[in-house]
C-alpha cells in the first residue's frame, strides 16, 4: 500500500501558549517532546523565535514565546527523529537572532503574515533558507483575503525559495467546501510548492477540514494534543495519529502525554469548542471579542454577545 504523504506538525506549545501565556514548565515540554518523538510525529513546534525587544509584554511571557538556542539545548539535550520548528511574525523578529541551522536546535522556521506583508515574509524566508532551514509561509486569515490580493501573492511565492505554503483558517470559519476550493486554487497557482494547512475548531470542523486538505494532497498538517490552541483550539494531534492510514504513527505515546499533561492542564486553562467562539467563527471574525467575553463575568451570556456582534448600529457609552 502507498505510504501516506502527510506529515504532522504538532503546535501544542506554540499555539497552546496563546492560552496560558507560554507558561509551560521545562519538564512539561520535555515530556511532550519525548511522547511525540515516540509516537513518530514529524515536527514539534516548540514556540516562537520572535525577539522580546520588538514586542511589548515580553517580561510576562514564558520562554517559549522567545526561544533561545542555548536554552533549547538544555531543554532537549538528546534530540530524536521529531524535528523542531519555530514560528516568527513579521515585524517581531530580529533576523540577527537566528543562528545558522548548523548551530541551532531548530530544523524548520515558519513565517506567519497577513496577505499585505507577503513580500516582507518572503524576504525573511530567503534569509532563513540561506541559513539552511526548512521554511514555510503561513498566510493568515485567508477567509478575509480578496482574490486579486491572493493572485498577486502567488506570483511572488512562485519566484521564492519557500518550501511549503500554508492555508490558514485563522478564524475557524471555513468548511470542507471552502477548504477544498482553497487547496485546489493553491495547487493550480503554486504547482511546484508543497502545501500545509492550519485549522481552528470554532465550528467543530478543524479535524474535518484537515482531512479534506490531506485528501487533496496537502502534506503538512498542523495539530495540537487535545486540540490545545488559541480560543477554540486546533485539530487534535491524537485524531490525526489514529486516523491517518499507512503511517508510522503510534497513538499510545500521545495518549500518555494527553493523560499526564493536557488533561490536568485543561482543568486550569480553557480552550476548545465554546459557543462564543462558534459565533465569531460563523461571522468570520477574529475570536478576540469572544476571548474577552469568556474572561468576563458575563462569559455565558451568548445571546447578548451575538446581538452585539450582529447589530449594525454601534453605540459607545459616554464617560
Amino acid at each position: 500500500m502507498k505510504t501516506n504523504h502527510c506529515k504532522i506538525v504538532d503546535c501544542t506549545i506554540r499555539d497552546g501558549g496563546l492560552v496560558n501565556n507560554w507558561d509551560f514548565s521545562i519538564e512539561f515540554v520535555q515530556q511532550l517532546y519525548a511522547g511525540l518523538n515516540e509516537a513518530g510525529v514529524d515536527y514539534m513546534e516548540i514556540g516562537y523565535k520572535n525577539s522580546p525587544k520588538l514586542l511589548s509584554g515580553a517580561d510576562e511571557a514564558g520562554p517559549w514565546r522567545f526561544l533561545n538556542d542555548d536554552f533549547l539545548r538544555q531543554v532537549i539535550p538528546n534530540k530524536g527523529t521529531t524535528k523542531l520548528s519555530a514560528l516568527v511574525d513579521i515585524g517581531r523578529v530580529d533576523e540577527n537572532d537566528i543562528l545558522p541551522r548548523t548551530e541551532s536546535m531548530l530544523d524548520l522556521i515558519r513565517v506567519a503574515c497577513y496577505i499585505k506583508d507577503v513580500d516582507k515574509a518572503l524576504q525573511l524566508v530567503q534569509t532563513f533558507h540561506d541559513r539552511g532551514y526548512e521554511t514555510t509561509l503561513n498566510i493568515m486569515a485567508l477567509s478575509n483575503v480578496m482574490e486579486n490580493e491572493l493572485l498577486e501573492a502567488f506570483e511572488m511565492i512562485n519566484e521564492s525559495v519557500v518550501d511549503v505554503v500554508y492555508i490558514v483558517d485563522s478564524y475557524g470559519s471555513l468548511d470542507y467546501k471552502d477548504t477544498e476550493y482553497l487547496v485546489q486554487k493553491f495547487k493550480t497557482h503554486l504547482p511546484h510548492k508543497r502545501l500545509g494547512v492550519h485549522t481552528h475548531n470554532n465550528m467543530q470542523l478543524a479535524f474535518s477540514n484537515t482531512l479534506v486538505a490531506a485528501q487533496n494532497g496537502v502534506e503538512l498538517l498542523d495539530a495540537s494534543v487535545y486540540g490545545m490552541g488559541r480560543a477554540a483550539g486546533n485539530c487534535p494531534t491524537e485524531l490525526l495519529v489514529t486516523h491517518l492510514k499507512n503511517t508510522h504513527y503510534k497513538i499510545r505515546p500521545v495518549l500518555e502525554v494527553l493523560e499526564n499533561l493536557l488533561i490536568p492542564l485543561r482543568e486550569k486553562e480553557e480552550w476548545g469548542y465554546l459557543i462564543p467562539y462558534m459565533i465569531t467563527g460563523s461571522l468570520d471574525e477574529h475570536p478576540r471579542s469572544a476571548m474577552a467575553l469568556r474572561a468576563s463575568d458575563a462569559k455565558d451570556k451568548v445571546v447578548g454577545f451575538f446581538d452585539k456582534l450582529t447589530t449594525p448600529e454601534v453605540s459607545f457609552e459616554k464617560k
